[in-house]
Order: structure tokens, then C-alpha cells, then sequence
């Protein structure tokens, strides 16, 4: 093999380089990719995945790229998947189960090594269909101790009660909520707004049940939901949403209807999107961890693949980022 006489190594080097660099000490494998590189070789995937029973490929399901914080996850998965030797096969579910399972038969039949995965909830025969094939698999985006399922991710109803904790310290007792919907198949969709109650229980404030508006997830929708809540009696004096998009969405309609963010509402969102730091007012917001996520779920899998036990549960802490759209209304 040319790589291996011109790395002077074994060819069994050389493939372990391939397949397993992080086993191969680091000057052997500087080597190796050197001749690599300079021979332009690229490797038979089929061959190898004869000879290795793997093909160093990860299936990726997730239910929208729409949103900037999975992008920001998937990233993140890819490099990690990649300084392995790895690449990521992306589909996309829409939030159908169905359409999620379907993506899975295929990617299960296309021979991936592992499957990553967004949410807690899943059709069941989706996790039997993986563990038939003994198909090491992780869900993110969400977190739960006692979870049957290997799990990396956060508290989204911790997140949300936090988060509206910090508005009740402001002073504020007539809120409400914006939530994007889909809750029969979204465990975020039902966490955050679990998580807002939570925090009003605690507090002793109670509101009207529609109060809590939830909406699809777009902009338009937002600012509809703003014009519901603002147009009626009593309006609220702060707004808590379930995404920094509804956040922002709802401000603009507010610029559209005369309110002043924070001197006549305050706002918060939840993810800490880029444009949240920059938009006027700043935004109010939950830190999610998004890259991390991506690069634990990466590192999750490719132990298993492995053969490398560890925790089946990872919690990944998130930080209320505190700005410019939430005033205090104490006399």
C-alpha cells in the first residue's frame, strides 16, 4: 500500500489511522495524514465498511433547520464527528413522528453507526427499531434523570421557571406567555410553559389559563399573539415567550402599536440567539447550551461505538443573560 511505504508504517496503521485515529499515537498519525495528503488517497468506503463492520457514518434526525439554535447544535456535532474520522447523514422530521421513524428505517438500512436524536419523545417503535440493530442512539435538547433512554441535554422547565422567576423579582404579577405549539409532540413545548406555572405556584400569582397563548412557531405568529393579549382588559405589564424568535416578533408588533419596550412591556425570550444581544432593547433571554450539546451527543456516540461506557444521562446547564427589555415596576 503506498500510504503505508510512504508513512513507513504498517498498512494496519494506516488503517487504524483512518478508522480510529485517536487510538494511533500522534506523530505516528501526523505521518500517516501527511502521505495521505500528499498522495491524494482517499479511502473505499464500502471496502472499509466490509472489513470494519462500520461505516463512519451517524444518522442526524432533527424536526426543523428553521431554527438558528439547531443549526448551531448540528455545527458543532460535525466537527466533533469529524476530528473522529465520522460524517454526519442530516434528515429532517418536520415534528412528524412518522416521518422521523421513516428517516430512521432508512438511515438504519444505509448502515449508520449511531443516531442522534431532538426531544424526548419518540414513536417506540423507533427505539426498537434501533435497538434491534443494536444501533448506539442519543436524544438531545431535552433532560430527565430517569429517562429509559440515553439522554444529553437541559431542564427546559428549570430554564422557563427561572427565567420568569427573574420577571415575579421584577415586581411583575400580570404576565403572560408565549408559547410556539405542538405540545402533543414536543416535550419543549410542554416543559417551558410547565415551567412559567411552576414559577407563578411559587410565587402565589395566578392568571387566567389564556393567558399562556400558544401559537406556530413564526414571527407572524407572535405578533399576533401580542395584538390578542395587549388589545384585551387588563393587559400584561411583561411577556414571557418560549423562543427568542416569538420574543422578537412580539416586540416589533409592539413598535407597530405604539408600546415601549420595557417602559410600557417587558419581554423575554429563551435561547440566546446572536441578534438578541444586538436588537434594541437587548434582549432578555435564557442561554441554552447548543454547541455543547452538539459536541457532547458527538462524543456520546462515538464511545458507544466504541465499546466506552459512561453516564446515559448528561445535564448541560443553560444562564439567564439578563438585558435591556425587562424594567422593574415596584412603587
Amino acid at each position: 500500500m503506498q500510504v503505508a511505504k510512504a508513512a513507513d508504517v504498517s498498512t494496519a496503521t494506516v488503517s487504524r489511522c483512518l478508522s480510529n485515529p485517536e487510538i494511533v499515537r500522534p506523530s505516528v498519525r501526523a505521518r500517516v495524514e501527511s502521505a495521505v495528503e500528499v498522495l491524494g488517497y482517499t479511502p473505499d468506503a464500502a471496502a472499509r465498511t466490509l472489513v470494519t463492520q462500520r461505516s463512519a457514518t451517524i444518522g442526524v434526525i432533527v424536526p426543523t433547520l428553521e431554527l438558528a439554535s439547531f443549526a448551531r447544535g448540528i455545527q458543532s456535532l460535525q466537527r466533533r464527528l469529524d476530528e473522529s474520522q465520522y460524517t454526519p447523514l442530516l434528515t429532517i422530521s418536520n415534528f412528524d413522528k412518522a416521518e422521523e421513524l421513516r428517516h430512521a428505517r432508512n438511515l438504519v438500512s444505509r448502515g449508520v453507526d449511531g443516531v442522534m436524536l431532538v426531544g424526548l419523545d419518540h414513536d417506540p417503535k423507533l427505539y426498537t427499531l434501533l435497538e434491534k440493530y443494536n444501533i448506539p442512539f442519543v436524544t438531545t435538547w431535552g433532560f430527565d434523570p430517569k429517562s429509559a433512554v440515553p439522554c444529553v441535554g437541559f431542564d427546559n422547565r428549570g430554564a422557563m421557571r427561572r427565567i420568569t422567576d427573574y420577571v415575579l423579582s421584577m415586581g411583575h404579577r400580570n404576565v403572560a406567555m408565549i408559547v410556539g405549539g405542538m405540545w402533543q409532540i414536543n416535550d419543549r413545548s410542554r416543559e417551558r410553559p410547565a415551567g412559567f406555572r411552576d414559577s407563578l405556584k411559587h410565587g402565589k400569582c395566578e392568571i387566567p389559563e389564556e393567558r399562556i397563548v400558544e401559537v406556530p412557531f413564526s414571527m407572524d405568529s407572535a405578533q399576533a399573539a401580542l395584538r390578542q393579549l395587549m388589545i384585551g382588559e387588563n393587559p400584561p405589564s411583561a411577556i414571557v415567550c418560549g423562543s427568542d424568535l416569538l420574543a422578537i416578533g412580539a416586540i416589533l408588533e409592539c413598535r407597530r402599536m405604539g408600546i415601549e419596550v420595557p417602559a410600557d412591556l417587558s419581554i423575554t425570550g429563551f435561547d440566546d440567539l446572536e441578534i438578541a444581544a444586538h436588537f434594541n432593547p437587548g434582549l432578555t433571554t435564557v442561554d441554552i447550551p447548543a454547541e455543547k450539546m452538539g459536541v457532547k451527543a458527538a462524543e456520546y456516540l462515538i464511545d458507544r461505538i466504541n465499546g466506552i461506557s459512561g453516564p446515559e444521562q448528561i445535564e448541560l446547564d443553560y444562564k439567564l443573560v439578563l438585558r435591556e427589555s425587562v424594567i422593574s415596576v415596584r412603587n
